[in-house]
């Protein structure tokens, strides 16, 4: 892997920083998991795409600008070092685009993505039901072939985005008589659909960043199916090591958080180092955030050349989960009792940011697959050892 960066790449992150500078919002957006926030950050990506910067690996006949994964990688570092808007639409752009890419037919690329980049129609995550989980093989939400419909019965929970979301991709059981990760599909199911109930999950912060759904009798098309009817497992694999390896959380979120801490460390610095522990655990963040870049940029280096992300990718989400949490548990400890304050609060400042983040965090651990579940897939398809 060569680390120094081509004239071309140069150019192309002058062009991402120009850009941002000129266009990012001056004041922070509001949350998106509220209605008006979820509404300002669709224009955004609209914002986004007039620039073709909604998802720049992307060929350009589908709203992108054909890069590689290097190129995806200076533009996410130019990105967060400009503090731009979250992106609303992570589920698809990261996700379901990814898969789409590798599994859609023409027909399901030319519909869906184009207007996927221009923040149109956003997407919600339809994967986890009550007592499926992580273990995805125990779905039991059933869709049924009828004519050239499949008609949708059962539940998915802790869908992200699909309070406001048009759209859900998800697997479901087509085969009454299978079991685990047999009989399995995946579908393209549009949230306006009759017979759906959406309804709203708080999360620790008190907004309702997922949902639960409801399916009584939805019909969707025949068409709507990704990848052939049965073979949900291995497009939801795919769509999983996209979450957990490389698309969805890149390394420049990490790095961001990680030189806003080590800032955060030098303006509290006599109150921080009354705890030895507490430099080392800021030094120890710095230098895990750019473990994670370099191992990233080795993996977009790998799959240039043709390769794949395989259980590799759960190594990858039990590290940049894990980091998450340790950085902003230390930036907790460096401000004390301020560290509970919340962005809204009249006396937080910049310091709110922190406690928002911090419980965000929890999460990482458990969404994409629980901790606990991706240490099991290292050691049994990594490791070799046997099942517990």
């Amino acid at each position: 892997m060569d680390l120094h960066y081509t004239e071309r790449q140069q150019a192309f992150r002058a062009e991402v920083r120009a850009w941002l500078a000129a266009n990012v919002p001056s004041a922070p957006l509001p949350s998106f998991d509220t209605e008006a926030g979820f509404a300002a950050h669709r224009v955004w990506e609209a914002t986004l795409n007039q620039g073709r910067w909604g998802m720049v690996t992307w060929p350009s006949e589908l709203g992108g600008r054909g890069c590689d994964l290097i190129e995806w990688l200076i533009f996410e570092e130019e990105y967060y070092r400009a503090g731009a808007p979250a992106r609303v639409n992570q589920n698809g752009i990261f996700l379901l685009g990814p898969t789409l890419m590798e599994y859609g037919t023409p027909e399901q690329q030319a519909r869906f993505l184009p207007k996927m980049a221009t923040g149109e129609e956003i997407w919600a995550q339809g994967w986890s039901e009550p007592g499926a989980g992580s273990d995805m093989a125990a779905i039991r939400c059933r869709a049924e072939r009828v004519g050239d419909t499949y008609v949708i019965n059962g539940q998915k929970t802790w869908s992200t985005r699909a309070v406001w979301a048009d759209w859900l991709f998800g697997i479901f059981r087509t085969d009454p008589q299978s079991s685990r990760h047999h009989g399995l599909t995946f579908i393209l199911v549009p949230l306006d659909s009759p017979g759906i109930t959406v309804r709203p999950i708080e999360q620790l912060n008190g907004l309702p960043g997922f949902a639960e759904v409801f399916f009584d009798d939805v019909e969707v098309p025949a068409a709507n199916v990704l990848g052939g009817v049965g073979q949900g497992w291995q497009v939801a694999m795919s769509t999983a090591g996209f979450e957990r390896g490389l698309m969805l959380r890149s390394p420049a979120r990490f790095q961001e958080t990680a030189r806003r801490l080590v800032q955060l460390y030098l303006d509290n610095r006599e109150q921080a180092d009354q705890d030895p522990a507490i430099g080392e655990a800021v030094m120890r963040a710095y230098l895990d955030a750019e473990a994670y870049t370099l191992a990233t940029y080795m993996t977009a280096s790998q799959l240039g050349k043709g390769g794949k992300i395989g259980a590799e990718s759960s190594t990858n989400k039990i590290f940049w989960s894990e980091l998450d949490q340790r950085m902003h548990e230390t930036a907790l400890s460096i401000l004390g009792l301020r560290g509970e304050l919340l962005p809204e609060a009249p006396d937080a400042g910049e310091v709110g940011h922190w406690l928002d983040g911090f419980l965000f965090a929890q999460a990482g651990p458990i969404y994409a697959g629980t901790n606990e579940i991706q240490r099991n897939i290292i050691a049994e398809r990594m490791l070799g050892m046997p099942r517990a």
